[in-house]
């Protein structure tokens, strides 16, 4: 996997009604400029039901999440098959095997990363980050998520919030995006 300066995504899974993911807004061209401080680059898809956020070229991420959504649809929503089938085409298609991104996904009950070299991964803890910062990210949601009480998206604001404290490439202006709680 390439180093991807231009960001830092955080999921976390505490129960199948509280998932969040998180990004910060930065993009930088480069080593040493910001061109963007607000970029949003976690979406909800798949009719509110699947969480993503992506690492890496900010338009290779659309197209990746629009061919995300679709293999959704294909897949009547089952979040597993329609990450392998993404990853199996990114992998084999001559135009999108250029695409420099990595992607999370999350929905109530699971957690991937999807690589563009053909990887689906499920992470062994129900937390994962991802990008420039992600390392340090992870260590502060490993902590937050195993010591504390805090529900998945205050794991995620503060795991974001570290890793710009910390990493050049992420800043502090976060975004989130959560699966509610279903109403019965």
């Amino acid at each position: 996997m390439g180093e991807f300066h231009a960001t830092t995504i955080v999921a976390v899974r505490r129960s199948e009604n509280d998932v969040c993911i998180g990004g910060d807004g930065q993009v930088t061209m480069g080593q040493s400029s910001i061109m963007k401080q607000t970029a949003k680059k976690v979406r909800k898809i798949y009719k509110n039901s699947v969480l993503t956020g992506f690492a890496g070229s900010v338009a290779d991420a659309f197209t990746l999440t629009d061919k995300f959504e679709k293999k959704l649809e294909e897949h009547a929503g089952n979040l597993k098959r329609a990450a392998v089938a993404l990853a199996q085409t990114w992998r084999s298609d001559k135009i999108m095997r250029n695409l420099e991104a990595l992607m999370v996904a999350a929905d109530r009950e699971s957690l991937l990363v999807i690589s563009g070299n053909g990887e689906v991964i499920e992470p062994d803890e129900n937390f994962v980050a991802i990008g420039s910062g992600g390392n340090f990210a992870y260590a502060a949601a490993n902590a937050l998520y195993k010591h504390t009480d805090m529900n998945a998206e205050e794991i995620v604001r503060e795991a974001l919030k570290i890793a710009s404290s910390i990493c050049v490439y992420t800043n502090d202006n976060i975004s989130v995006e959560k699966l509610v709680r279903e109403e019965k």
